[in-house]
């Protein structure tokens, strides 16, 4: 959202600076560029213009954060903004001296113009892929911005509810070639900061530009563009949230690194690659975590009730012959190798515990939600490895998904018995000191 409003602030520029021309692209190289190539096209009239719209819009917020009673100042500054605007460069002749306007504007609304729809196929494909490339554009652009502001009022939005009415309303206003209708960037914020609660300010608004364009619209024909670009200025710096910046930074380093990539690609390059970068980088990080997922290994608290990861209580304690590990994530083809390799780790390193030798492996399986056959396979390798050192396996709370599996395949009946699945990790350690006692007790007999 900082990147999309820093680009629209660029765009602005142009009207800033009272330039006639001025590159289509929107990055910020191309911009600066344009602007220091058409330099001899400044107009400081309209730049000192601008700077005193900025200030009286900022004085208008600011007011109203200090006092909210006021807020009707803040809602109508932009509207107050266009009135002074336009009767200051009525007065001064404003076009005539280096402050461009808006010019002539008709009156009426657009004709209807579905008897011009044809469905040839050279027409066809066009609009397809016109309306296709666009839509998707309208769609990501209304659902992202919607969601965006909502979150400022802490509400929650339904994007199909918003994909239906795009849809309708671009139906509808097809009939009249009307522009593409979706919840644009810069007039979403204006109506944002302007206070508007609910979608009833979008009618009320609708009305008046109906109005405006029946019997109102030559009256606005002196309208400065700096005006303009002053009130979608000031609406977009209220949208680049650096404290945001800051904060991602402080809580999750990698979260700062995509939201910059997405900032740094929408401002210097293009908003595709922006966005595509960020979700590229948030998928690869996605990936990192299934395919080399965290496992502990877990040692009892409170007398042995509780068990926890020996990294977070270093005063948990091991238990005797018995190696506890938990797993949080799914057991995946992606996967099944990097845990194997962990846990033969864990072995490894677990082999002496309170100097006695390793003679169970219990594995905590509440936390995987599934498991394919590559990950069973991996089970049948690691038990068929430890049982060549005479270590056994034991299972506790398995969910109902990932037990159905196991018994299909065999693996609880067939390789570690169905006596060695328990339901809490303190159940297999009972089970596992039994056992040891009955081993013992028997070594002892035969001795």
């Amino acid at each position: 959202m900082g990147g999309t409003a820093t680009i629209i602030i660029l765009q602005q520029l142009k009207g800033m600076l009272g330039m006639k021309h001025f590159t289509p692209k929107t990055d910020l190289v191309s911009v600066m560029r344009s602007i220091f190539y058409y330099r001899h096209e400044w107009r400081w009239q309209s730049l000192v213009l601008g700077i005193c719209f900025l200030l009286l819009l900022l004085l208008s917020k600011h007011l109203r954060k200090k006092k909210p009673n006021l807020f009707w100042v803040s809602a109508i500054a932009p509207f107050l903004i266009v009135v002074i605007g336009g009767v200051f460069a009525f007065l001064v002749k404003g076009d005539e001296h280096g402050i461009p306007i808006v010019g002539d504007l008709k009156k009426g609304i657009n004709p209807l113009s579905i008897s011009q729809l044809t469905f040839t196929d050279k027409h066809v494909n066009t609009a397809m892929k016109a309306g296709f490339l666009s839509g998707i554009l309208a769609l990501a652009e209304g659902i992202a911005v919607g969601r965006s502001l909502a979150l400022v009022k802490n509400e929650q939005i339904d994007g199909n509810k918003e994909m239906i009415a795009f849809g309708i309303m671009n139906i509808a206003g097809s009939f009249t070639s009307c522009y593409l209708t979706t919840g644009p960037f810069s007039k979403s914020a204006v109506n944002f900061h302007a206070g508007c609660r609910t979608p009833m300010s979008n009618v009320v608004m609708s009305v008046c530009i109906l109005l405006v364009l029946l019997f109102l619209a030559p009256l606005f024909k002196y309208t400065p563009l700096v005006a303009l670009s002053s009130i979608i200025v000031v609406a977009m710096i209220g949208l680049i949230k650096v404290r945001e910046f800051c904060h991602l930074y402080r809580v999750d380093k990698f979260d700062f690194c995509i939201c910059m990539v997405a900032f740094i690609g929408v401002v210097f390059f293009t908003m595709v690659i922006g966005l595509s970068a960020s979700v590229g980088l948030s998928v690869v990080r996605a990936l990192l975590h299934v395919a080399r997922p965290s496992t502990c290994k877990l040692g009892s608290v409170a007398g042995g009730d509780i068990f926890r990861d020996v990294r977070h209580y270093p005063h948990a304690r091991s238990v005797p012959n018995v190696l506890v590990l938990q797993l949080g994530s799914p057991i995946y083809f992606v996967n099944a190798g990097y845990l194997r390799e962990r846990w033969a780790e864990e072995e490894e390193n677990g082999s002496k515990i309170d100097g006695q030798d390793l003679q169970y492996v219990v594995l905590d399986l509440a936390g995987v939600t599934s498991i394919d056959n590559t990950g069973i396979g991996m089970l049948v390798e690691v038990h068929k490895s430890l049982d060549r050192k005479g270590i056994r396996i034991a299972l506790t709370n398995p969910r109902l998904e990932v037990t159905e599996k196991l018994v299909l395949s065999g693996y609880i009946k067939d390789i570690i018995g169905e006596e060695w699945v328990f339901l809490t990790v303190k159940d297999a350690i009972t089970a596992c000191r039994y056992a040891l006692q009955r081993s013992r007790s028997k070594d002892d007999g035969e001795v």
